[in-house]
This record gives structure tokens, sequence and C-alpha cells, in this order.
């Protein structure tokens, strides 16, 4: 099963997309990083049963681990420990990453500047090809 917000692989793998949101500094923005993070079986069963329930925002933050290799950042943010945040009906889950000294974590608690987005941007659209 695959959706815009959730994927089932062999009835054994289970992910929700959300949202890594880094704020910048010195503004009211917020850069977004769309990710997948896999749940356990039970986290996603009840992720889905409240998915379009009014009121879904007050369940508690599940565990996930964040599944999306983002390449800007080293060491690799696949498999860092996640905390899923469900937000009103029609918004993506807020995924915290848990506190650690990664650099993106470290950005999520700090914030990053807006020559920070540029960089990010810039290497997003135009990603360097190696001759190899």
């Amino acid at each position: 099963m695959l959706s815009s917000d959730q994927c089932i692989i062999k009835g054994e793998h289970f992910f929700i997309k959300g949202l890594i949101e880094i704020p910048v500094a010195d503004s009211d923005a917020v850069f977004s990083w769309g990710v997948w993070v896999s749940l356990s079986r039970d986290s996603f069963a009840r992720a889905l049963e409240m998915w379009e329930t009014p009121g879904r925002e007050a369940e508690p933050p599940y565990f996930g681990w964040l599944t999306t290799e983002l390449g800007l950042y080293s060491p690799s943010t696949t498999n860092l420990k996640t905390h899923p945040h469900t937000r009103p009906v029609g918004r993506r889950p807020l995924i915290e990453l848990e506190p650690t000294d990664h650099p993106l974590a470290v950005e999520q608690r700090t914030g990053i500047t807006m020559d920070r987005v540029r960089e990010i941007t810039e290497a997003v659209l135009h990603p360097k090809h190696s001759n190899a």
C-alpha cells in the first residue's frame, strides 16, 4: 500500500510521511524536510485509525526511525530516532528528532540561517554529479 502519506511494505514495514521543521533565524520562517518515518505495527495502526479524526493532535507522539537519507548531512540520517507528533487533520505529522549531536538534530533545535537555507536549496536543486 502506498499513498502520499502512508506506506506498508509486504505487510511488515510501516511508514508515515511527515515534516522535520527547522526554524530560520531572525525570521518567522520554517524550513521543512519531507521525510518518511518507520513505525511499529501498533503505532501505524493507531495513526491510520486516527488519520481523519478531528482532535487527533491530542494523541501522544509515536516512536519511529527516520528512513529518509538526507545526503547533505554526515553522518547518515537513516535510522535517527524520532518522535512523530500528530497534527490537525490535513497536516502532516511533525517529526521531532531525538536531541542528539547529529547535525540535523542540532539544526532542528537551534535553527539555521537564511544562508543555510540557500545552501540546502542549491544542493537539492542542483546536485553535483561526479564523473566517476
